[in-house]
């Protein structure tokens, strides 16, 4: 770490919320950028600037993750927010958004804040607390919204767990609007994915695993637009992975409803047939589905349908993986390879770069209201350098995570993380 100026020469600067991808220069002075400059190199540099040559590399803003689990407070031995930190740190991610289903919820002003003061005494990225939509996550009585937001939380959600009374939900998107407050929900019929570990249909049938009908995501989408629409409320709809779902997300957008989607990168890197074996580590929460929707989800990103692009980390111990398919526990770590994952679909040609680092930086700041995901003079200086032509091989042993449960395990990928600052100071660099 140093409290030096930097110049950053010889980069491709990548900063979508400016429309720009080229060769620039960037100053950091004081954790701020001081300087950006496009297509050429700065000029009359002082001795004290501290220079790195990117070599063409690219520099973009830190990557913004809207859904991080940990397993901190209460189960610790899965994640801590110090664990989840250096994982992000060591992929390009400089500010995340941690979930409130630990132990105790986080539904309380204390519980923000506890978690607001942790990340500050760590001392890495950001770290930023989503407070919970009801009590206890218990989809019965609202959690106390207002106190959560003057606290600290960027938005509210139960996690996983759909909120199943409409009354409930209802009254919380109208409570939630009064507040300004982005509540966020999965889209999860519980009656039809009760039980579930893979999407029905042909496959599913001959692996003899119980499944869930993509119709079920659809159905509670189709009733959450509906309430957004009928309160006014922001609704930040949490990993749309199916077709049908696509066309009632499309719809609702049509109509004026104030919706972002998100999707994981899981769900655009992989489909059933990856469960080969009952391969555990790719049993997920929306379950992992077939190709026609996988497909449809990529072009979903590409027309900017889906918004937003999370990791969807949620780390589980070996002994929690490592059971039958059907009894597994569901979700992935996601931190370290969500970066180098997005980026093959730009190697592929499937989505120009500058449109996919958009998903994970500006997009997502905007939507939140956060300073940084951009490159602009008086912005915290959170940057990634990325090679992205640098071949890698995902191996379990470099993740920095507690738990190991990527389903990228021996993936071959490319785009290596060189450096990553948050407000300048340099948290991660490579060997």
């Amino acid at each position: 770490m140093t409290a030096r100026p930097t110049a950053f020469v010889n980069a491709r600067l990548v900063d979508p919320a400016s429309g720009w991808d080229g060769p620039g220069a960037l100053l950091v002075k004081n954790g701020k950028i001081a300087d950006v400059v496009q297509g050429a190199a700065p000029e009359g540099l002082s001795d004290d600037v501290e220079t790195i040559d990117a070599a063409g590399a690219m520099l973009a803003p830190g990557l913004i993750d809207l859904r991080v689990k940990t397993g901190e407070p209460g189960a610790e031995p899965k994640e801590t927010l110090k664990s989840a930190a250096l994982a992000a740190a060591a992929g390009g991610v400089t500010s995340i958004v941690v979930q409130p289903d630990t132990d105790p919820a986080v539904d309380d002003p204390a519980t923000v804040d506890f978690i607001l003061r942790r990340a500050r005494d760590i001392e890495l990225v950001h770290v930023y607390p989503a407070g919970a939509a009801t009590k206890g996550l218990k989809g019965e009585r609202m959690a106390e919204i207002g106190l959560m937001r003057d606290a600290g939380c960027l938005y509210v959600t139960d996690a996983d767990r759909p909120i199943v009374n409409s009354k409930v939900f209802r009254r919380l998107l109208s409570y939630a609007k009064g507040f300004g407050v982005l509540v966020a929900h999965r889209p999860a019929d519980p009656w039809l994915s009760a039980g579930a570990a893979a999407t029905e249909g042909e496959f599913a049938g001959r692996m003899g695993l119980a499944s869930v009908p993509p119709a079920a995501e659809k159905i509670m989408l189709e009733r959450d637009l509906a309430l957004a629409e009928l309160t006014g409320a922001r609704l930040l709809v949490d990993q749309v992975t199916t077709a049908c779902a696509l066309e009632s997300l499309e719809r609702g957008k049509a109509r004026g409803v104030a919706a972002t989607a998100t999707t994981s990168i899981n769900h655009l890197s992989f489909n059933e047939v990856d469960i080969g074996d009952y391969r555990t580590f790719l049993k997920f929460d929306p379950p992992v589905r077939g190709e026609d929707d996988r497909q449809a989800t990529i072009e979903a990103l590409a027309t900017g349908l889906i918004d937003i692009v999370v990791s969807a980390h949620a780390p589980a111990p070996a002994e929690d993986k490592r059971l039958p398919y059907d009894e597994a526990a569901p979700g992935a770590v996601g931190l370290q390879t969500l970066l180098p994952a997005l980026l093959a679909f730009h190697h592929e040609g499937r989505i120009p770069l500058i449109d996919l680092m958009r998903t994970v930086t500006s997009r997502p700041a905007e939507l939140l209201g956060l300073s940084a995901g951009r490159l602009a003079k008086g912005a915290p200086a959170d940057l990634v350098l990325c090679d992205l032509a640098a071949p890698m091989v995902v191996d379990l042993a470099d993740l920095k995570s507690k738990s190991k449960n990527s389903p990228f395990d021996g993936r071959r990928l490319q785009g290596v993380v060189r450096l990553t600052l948050v407000d300048g100071r340099v948290v991660y660099r490579a060997d």
